[in-house]
């Protein structure tokens, strides 16, 4: 059930970068950590780390699972493969028994 609900919230999430220094993240369930130098949201395809300088939250708002975020940004990426668990433990036994 929960893998269900992990696949269908991915046509809520979209990440819209201005220029280089306003990014745009819908599909926000949480904002784990921040500071000045990194974001890491939990969005609903997994987990999105955003480095940069001067990094600030211009708004939030976790009802409608929106973030934007200010600053100049160097790198972002999602530090998991998007994939669910049952996918992984599937993969994990495909290559086991090659």
């Amino acid at each position: 059930m929960m893998e269900e609900a992990y696949l269908q919230g991915k046509e809520n999430h979209q990440v819209v970068m201005v220029g280089r220094n306003t990014l745009d993240v819908t599909g926000v369930v949480g904002v784990e950590s921040f500071d000045s130098e990194e974001f890491l949201l939990h969005t609903e395809c997994g987990y999105l780390g955003i480095r940069g300088n001067n990094l600030h939250i211009k708004n939030l708002n976790l009802e409608e699972g929106r973030v934007a975020i200010q600053g100049e940004f160097y790198e972002m990426s999602y530090l998991d493969d998007g994939s669910t668990r049952g996918e992984k433990a599937k993969s994990f036994l495909g290559r086991l028994f090659r």
